[in-house]
């Protein structure tokens, strides 16, 4: 009988120790779960570059116009149609680019005598804009005054399209290396090394839209009209997340 006690007091002992051992071996898998304590390791810098790639603008963006004055509206606008077709004409046969009909207008004017108001004519608005060679924007708005315009509602300078693609580039090649540069300084003030890099944000590389400046319409017996473009930028910022 204790012979049988003694065997039955084993196999319990071994049972007992069993599921301990089981116990014991899940806590350790979830203590040592291999994705909970990589995170923790991973340590993480942010850091946004910035590049600026100025190029030179060869191109000239033009807003033209055409005004009449007259008594009325039909005749205002049968003139303002002839002066503009004029105009255009002359633009299409220096081949200029990105013609395009701006704004058509009509409106009346009025006079105030006795607390009166009162029509007293009509005023019409033609306006166009295209772009051309810088080099030669001068000429042509001598010959488009000239050829009728009475207003010259503002110039912009843009570089060329492919330039500017070829600036983006660039630009986003700067702010990568500005955005490393940045982290390296700071990871070596802490005795620290740059690790891998762990995320990517292209925030964008924008050129600015074209400013229009505004002109006044000269007589042809002037001197040609002197047009003289500068720089365009092209901004880009580039975010990066780097291990350390």
């Amino acid at each position: 009988m204790n012979s049988n006690l003694q065997r039955g007091t084993r196999i319990n002992f071994r049972s007992l120790l069993t599921a301990l051992c089981l116990t014991l071996t899940l806590v350790s898998f979830v203590r040592l779960d291999p994705a909970v304590a990589q995170e923790q390791r991973i340590r993480t810098l942010t850091v946004t570059g910035r590049g600026i790639e100025a190029i030179p603008t060869t191109q000239t963006q033009v807003r033209l116009g055409v005004e009449v004055q007259g008594k009325t509206a039909a005749a205002v606008q049968q003139e303002a149609a002839r002066r503009s077709s004029a105009v255009v004409e002359l633009l299409r046969s220096r081949q200029v680019e990105k013609l395009e009909t701006a704004g058509i207008n009509l409106s009346p004017n009025y006079s105030n005598e006795n607390n009166q108001q009162r029509i007293i004519g009509y005023t019409a608005t033609n306006t166009v804009s295209f772009r051309i060679n810088t080099q030669s924007a001068g000429t042509l708005l001598d010959d488009a005054v000239t050829a009728g315009a009475t207003r010259i509602q503002g110039v912009s300078f843009v570089a060329a399209e492919s330039a500017i693609e070829q600036a983006q580039k660039q630009a986003l090649k700067k702010a990568t290396q500005d955005a490393q540069a940045q982290a390296d300084a700071v990871l070596s003030a802490l005795n620290l090394k740059r690790g891998e890099i762990l995320g990517i944000q292209v925030n964008g590389a924008i050129a600015p839209a074209p400013v229009y400046q505004k002109l006044e319409a000269r007589s042809a017996s002037f001197a040609t009209t002197p047009v003289v473009g500068g720089e365009q930028e092209v901004d880009a910022s580039v975010t990066l997340q780097i291990s350390y």
